[in-house]
């Protein structure tokens, strides 16, 4: 008791904000509620020829452009970073992992099951998913030259179709097709590993040359995997055992996790440092527990990392530029951090989670934008993305968990 009433005082201390008034549970739910809400409103139809139109036009009349270019209502929430593909559209992989992003927000919100609204714009967004996995090239298996998202479209869409499924969202057809397009993306997931050393990644070097893996994307990939096959589908063990090595074999002496794994090469600086890599510890290291490969301990090491060093992620949020020293921070990382430690948090004992929930809330309601959205990229159409990872984060302790791996996987040494 001693030592956590001195926990108390120096955290008091450090963040007068959020010892001077606690954040509710009906306050959350009312910013949940307000962060729903605005996504809903934010549905739109892709249009790659009238967002290139508007910005065309604001140039032209020397002005800011404000709001999503070419926006009009539609069925899909596509993610916005700097990366488009060759045409100058955003990619595939971008829209549908988006989409499916904000999707699990909106079902996590509560009271979606008397929400009509909710049921059609997500049921839109599924056929828009459905459609771009059957029919778009760039979501079909494979991996075109060295930077390639589609991976991330894969990963999401499946945990959708998966969550969706286990919440009645879907009935008759639909349902049969959402389960026919999930058992194809797990077996997708599998045939995109890179197999020489396991894992996924988005960046690669090209052509046959081996690729490190990144642990940013493999690790909540390995979880989609880990709920499918808790769902009855089948999973290839030697997939998830390699993905697994990976990112044990990127993590380092002083507890961060490398960008992408190759030891030999690990200096334990900018992107290996502790505050470079605390945007994915907790990830990391959530998915190597639920797998029988981790330790609540080395949880609790990430969490306390993503809090200690969450000023370097604040610096980077909203600014331009991807990774920028000293530690290589992007943009990206921000919310992702976010939903992921609050994923770790109900990972640790019960007794160390209330206080944790609240230094987290504070850090969400010290960002959160005035019309009460979330956004950690410069772009206005990816509040869309960022406001439902922070639903997601918000309703961790009272959410859908990750199962646990039931394949017969030994720890490592």
């Amino acid at each position: 008791m001693r030592c956590h009433a001195i926990f108390l005082l120096v955290f008091c201390f450090l963040m007068p904000d959020y010892c001077a008034q606690a954040i509710s549970d009906a306050e959350v739910l009312a910013a949940v509620q307000q962060g729903a809400e605005l996504i809903l409103k934010g549905q739109e139809a892709y249009d790659f020829a009238a967002e290139t139109e508007a910005m065309k036009q604001a140039r032209s009349a020397k002005k800011e452009l404000t709001g999503i270019p070419g926006f009009r209502a539609g069925a899909e929430w596509p993610y916005q970073g700097v990366y488009r593909v060759s045409s100058g559209e955003l990619p595939p992989g971008y829209r549908v992992g988006g989409s499916a992003i904000v999707a699990l927000g909106l079902l996590s919100a509560p009271g979606f099951a008397s929400d009509a609204r909710r049921k059609k714009a997500v049921l839109a967004c599924t056929e828009f998913i459905l459609h771009e996995l059957e029919h778009e090239p760039l979501m079909a298996e494979g991996f075109l030259g060295t930077y390639d998202v589609r991976g991330w479209g894969h990963a999401y869409a499946l945990e959708w179709l998966l969550r969706a499924a286990d919440a009645k969202v879907f009935d008759g057809a639909l349902q049969e097709r959402a389960h026919k397009l999930a058992l194809k993306l797990v077996k997708t997931l599998e045939k995109t590993e890179i197999a020489e050393s396991g894992g996924w990644n988005y960046a690669r070097r090209g052509g046959d040359v081996p690729s490190p893996a990144s642990t940013f994307m493999t690790a909540p990939t390995l979880q989609t995997l880990f709920l499918a096959q808790a769902r009855g589908i089948a999973v290839r063990k030697d997939v998830i055992e390699r993905a697994l090595k990976t990112i044990e074999d990127a993590r380092m002496d002083n507890t961060a996790f490398q960008y992408g794994t190759d030891p030999k090469r690990a200096t334990g600086k900018g992107f290996e440092d502790v505050p470079g890599a605390c945007a994915r510890m907790a990830v990391c290291e959530s998915t190597l527990l639920l797998a029988g490969r981790g330790s609540v301990e080395r949880v609790r090491g990430a969490v306390k990392a993503f809090f200690t060093h969450w000023e370097w992620l604040e610096k980077r949020r909203k600014q331009n530029g991807t990774h920028i020293p000293p530690y290589m921070i992007a943009p990206y990382y921000f919310h992702y951090a976010h939903t992921y430690c609050a994923q770790a948090i109900e990972l640790l004992p019960e007794a160390e989670r209330s206080d944790l929930r609240q230094q987290l809330r504070a850090l969400y309601w010290k960002t959160r934008e005035q019309d009460g959205s979330w956004n950690d990229r410069v772009f206005e159409r990816s509040k869309h993305y960022s406001t439902a990872m922070s639903i997601l984060g918000l309703m961790a302790p009272t959410g859908p968990t990750v199962p646990r791996w039931q394949g017969t996987v030994a720890p490592a040494k």
